[in-house]
C-alpha cells in the first residue's frame, strides 16, 4: 500500500470478479506442458523403472489365461477325439489360477509404488509453489488476494492429485495390455480383430472433444473455487468476521459466498456430465462387440464350409470364439482406462496451467549474480543512504506524481532520524526501500556504503527489523512468537528480551506465562500487549537497524506509553528509523524529516524545525491543540 495508506481488506466488485476472470481466460498459454508435467517424475526414474517393470510383468501375464481358455475347450473339454481330457483340464486350471494369484501380488505392489510415487510428486509440487511465492516481491502479495494465492496452493495441487498418482501405471499398463491383446486377439483371428476395432478412430476423436470441453469447465470451476477461497479468507478471519458483525452484514456475506457456491456446484454437475453420454456409447460398443463377434464367426463357418469364403479354413473353433471374446472383453477396462486418463490429462491441463503459470512469474527483487554480504564493520554496519531516489508504485498511472521524488539523506550508523508528515505523504515508502521490500525507480539506496541491489537479500534483513503499526502474531504461544525472531533463542534470552521490551511482567501475570496462546493475530491480547511482544522479538534478532512505522499511532496514551519506552530501550546503540505520525513520540530524534508530496521540505532536530516556524511547527501546533 503506498505510502501506508488506503484501507486494508477492502472489498472487491463483482465487476472486478468478471474482470479478473476474463483475464485469466484470455492468460497465455503454457507452452510443452505435457513435457513440463512429465518432468516432475524425473527424480523417481529408479521407482518408476521398478513400476514399469511390474506393470509389463503383469500386462504379458494378463493375456496367457485367454490363450489358455483356449486350450481348456479345444484340448481338455471338447478334444477331437474322445471325451473331456481331465488330467490336460486340471493341469491348465491350476495353471490359469497361478497366473491370477501371481497377477494380484503384482498388482498389490503395484498400487503401493503408484501411491508412493503419485504422493511424492504431488508434494514436490505443492513445495515447489510454495517455495517460489515465497520468492516473489511483496508488491506481489499486495495487489493478489490472499484466498487466490491459497487456492491455487492448495485446490490446484489438489486437484491434480489424481493425475500425478496414476498417470504412469494407468499409461504404461493400458497400453501394454491393449497391445497385447491386440496381439493375441490378431494371433486368434484377424478377421474378428478387424470386426472388434472398425469404430476405434471414432472413439478417439469423440474422447478429444469431450476432453476440450472438460478441460474448458475445469478451469471455470478453478476460478470460481479461488474466488470461494478468497470469500472465505476475507470473511470467516477474526477481522473480517468483526467487520461483518459491526456492519450487520452477515446476510450480504452469506449471500455472496450463496451465489458463488451455486455457480460452482454448476460447473462441477456440467464437468462430471461431461463425458458421461460418449463413455456411454463406448460401453454399448465394447459389450456389444461379443454378439457382434458370434454373428460374424456363424456367418464365416457357414461360408468356409459352402466353400465360397476362402478364410473359412482359418480355424475358427469353438474355443477360438470363447477365447477371443474373453480377450476382448478385457480390453473394455484398459481402453475406457486409457480415454479417461486422456480426458484427465486434457482436464488438468488447466489446472497444471494456473500452477505453472505462478511457477513462471519472476521475483521482481533478486539477488545480483555478484551479490555480496552487508559490511559488519563498525562505523558502517547502520549506515543508510538515499542519493535522489524516486519511487513509482507499479498501478500508478504515468501522469500521476511519484510517491517519493528525487530524495536524499544519510543517516549515521547509531542515529536515531524521523519522518513526519501527512498520510500518503510517502513516509512507509522509505522504510520499505531500506529493508529492499521495494526498488527505487531511481536513484540509489544504500546500506554500509553498498548499494542494496548488490546486496544479497537474506543477509541485508538480517540487519534489519521492523516493528509496524499492526504487528503480526501467530497463533501460537508467546514463546513461540518470540522464537521466530532467533529460532534458538534459550529462555533465558526470550524473558531477557520481554523485560527490556515491558512485557514480561504481564506475559508472566497470565495463567500459563510464556505458554499462553495469543489467538489468530494475536486477538486475545490487548493493542499494546501485541506491540510488546513485538518489539521483543525484534530484540531478539538483534538487528543493526530499527525501523518502526508508525508502531504507536493506534495506542492510546497509557499502552502508548509503555510501548515508548519499549522502543527507546529498543533503538540504544541502533540507527533508528521512526516513521511517526505522533510527534511527541520523536522529539528526542536526532535529526527529523519532514516529507509532504513525496519530497523531504524540512529537516532538522526538534527545536530547529520548530524554530523555523514551518510545516513541521504547524503539524506540533496542530496535535498540541
Amino acid at each position: 500500500m503506498r505510502g501506508g495508506g488506503g484501507p486494508r481488506g477492502a472489498r472487491v466488485s463483482k465487476a472486478d470478479h468478471e474482470a479478473q476472470r476474463e483475464i485469466n481466460r484470455q492468460a497465455p498459454k503454457i507452452k510443452n506442458l505435457g513435457s513440463r508435467i512429465f518432468t516432475l517424475f524425473k527424480p523417481y526414474r529408479a521407482q518408476i523403472s521398478i513400476l514399469i517393470v511390474m506393470v509389463l510383468l503383469s500386462a504379458a501375464l494378463g493375456i496367457i489365461p485367454p490363450l489358455i481358455t483356449q486350450r481348456v475347450f479345444d484340448d481338455g473339454l471338447f478334444p477331437e477325439t474322445g471325451g473331456p481330457n481331465m488330467p490336460v483340464v486340471l493341469q491348465l486350471v491350476g495353471l490359469m489360477l497361478g497366473i491370477f494369484i501371481i497377477t494380484q501380488i503384482i498388482s498389490v505392489a503395484q498400487a503401493y509404488y503408484t501411491a508412493r510415487v503419485g504422493n511424492r510428486v504431488m508434494g514436490d509440487l505443492r513445495i515447489q509453489l510454495f517455495a517460489h511465492l515465497q520468492s516473489m516481491e511483496l508488491a506481489f502479495f499486495t495487489r493478489t488476494k490472499t484466498g487466490v494465492i491459497q487456492s491455487r496452493l492448495q485446490n490446484d495441487v489438489g486437484g491434480v492429485a489424481g493425475v500425478l498418482s496414476n498417470t504412469v501405471s494407468s499409461v504404461i499398463g493400458n497400453t501394454v495390455t491393449v497391445i497385447s491383446a491386440f496381439i493375441a486377439m490378431v494371433l486368434l483371428s484377424w478377421q474378428l480383430t478387424i470386426i472388434a476395432f472398425i469404430v476405434l478412430p471414432f472413439l478417439v476423436w469423440g474422447q478429444r472433444r469431450v476432453g476440450q470441453i472438460r478441460a474448458k469447465i475445469a478451469g471455470q470451476a478453478q476460478e470460481s473455487l479461488s474466488e470461494m477461497s478468497a470469500i472465505t479468507q476475507e470473511t470467516l478471519s477474526v477481522s473480517g468476521v468483526l467487520l461483518a458483525k459491526t456492519y450487520s452484514r452477515q446476510s450480504s456475506e452469506i449471500e455472496r459466498y450463496s451465489d458463488e457456491n451455486a455457480h460452482q456446484i454448476t460447473l462441477q454437475v456440467h464437468q462430471a456430465m461431461s463425458g458421461q453420454l460418449f463413455f456411454g456409447v463406448v460401453n454399448i460398443f465394447m459389450s456389444a462387440v461379443p454378439a457382434v463377434v458370434y454373428l460374424v464367426s456363424g456367418w464365416l463357418l457357414s461360408a468356409g464350409s459352402s466353400g465360397s469364403f476362402a478364410f473359412g479354413e482359418a480355424g475358427i473353433t469353438a474355443g477360438t470364439i470363447v477365447a477371443f471374446t474373453t480377450v476382448q472383453s478385457r480390453l473394455l477396462f484398459p481402453m475406457m482406462g486409457l480415454m479417461r486418463v486422456a480426458l484427465d490429462l486434457q482436464t488438468s491441463s488447466a489446472l497444471f496451467a494456473r500452477i505453472f503459470e505462478y511457477l513462471d512469474m519472476k521475483p521482481a527483487i533478486v539477488d545480483a549474480p555478484d551479490a555480496k554480504s552487508p559490511s559488519d564493520e563498525p562505523g558502517k554496519a547502520g549506515h543508510i543512504q538515499f542519493d535522489n531516489v524516486s519511487f513509482r508504485y507499479e498501478d500508478a498511472s504515468a501522469e500521476s506524481r511519484p510517491t517519493l521524488d528525487r530524495v536524499s539523506f544519510d543517516i549515521e550508523p547509531g542515529q536515531f532520524v524521523a519522518f513526519v508528515g501527512a498520510s500518503g505523504s510517502g513516509k512507509t515508502t522509505i522504510g520499505n526501500l531500506v529493508p529492499r521490500l521495494y526498488d527505487a525507480s531511481s536513484g540509489t539506496v544504500s546500506y554500509a556504503g553498498d548499494d542494496v541491489r548488490d546486496l544479497k537479500q537474506e543477509e541485508l534483513m538480517k540487519h534489519i527489523g521492523v516493528v509496524t503499526q499492526e504487528p503480526y502474531l501467530f497463533h501460537a504461544s508467546i514463546a513461540e512468537n518470540l522464537r521466530y525472531g532467533k529460532p534458538g533463542a534459550t529462555q533465558e534470552e526470550i524473558e531477557k528480551a520481554a523485560r527490556l521490551a515491558n512485557i514480561h511482567d504481564t506475559i508472566t501475570s497470565f495463567e500459563t506465562g510464556y505458554d499462553t496462546v495469543v489467538g489468530e493475530r494475536g486477538y486475545r491480547l490487548s493493542g499494546g500487549e501485541k506491540q510488546r511482544i513485538a518489539i521483543a522479538r525484534v530484540l531478539l534478532k538483534n538487528p543493526r537497524v530499527l525501523v518502526l512505522d508508525e508502531a504507536t499511532s493506534a495506542l492510546d496514551t497509557v499502552n502508548e506509553r509503555a510501548v515508548q519506552h519499549a522502543l527507546d530501550t529498543a533503538a540504544e546503540g541502533r540507527t533508528t528509523i521512526a516513521i511517526a505520525h505522533r510527534l511527541s513520540t520523536i522529539e528526542g530524534a536526532d535529526r527529523i524529516y519532514v516529507v509532504d508530496r513525496g519530497q523531504i521540505i524540512e529537516s532538522g532536530t526538534h527545536e530547529e524545525l520548530l524554530d523555523k516556524a514551518g510545516a513541521y511547527a504547524q503539524l506540533y501546533s496542530q496535535q498540541a491543540t
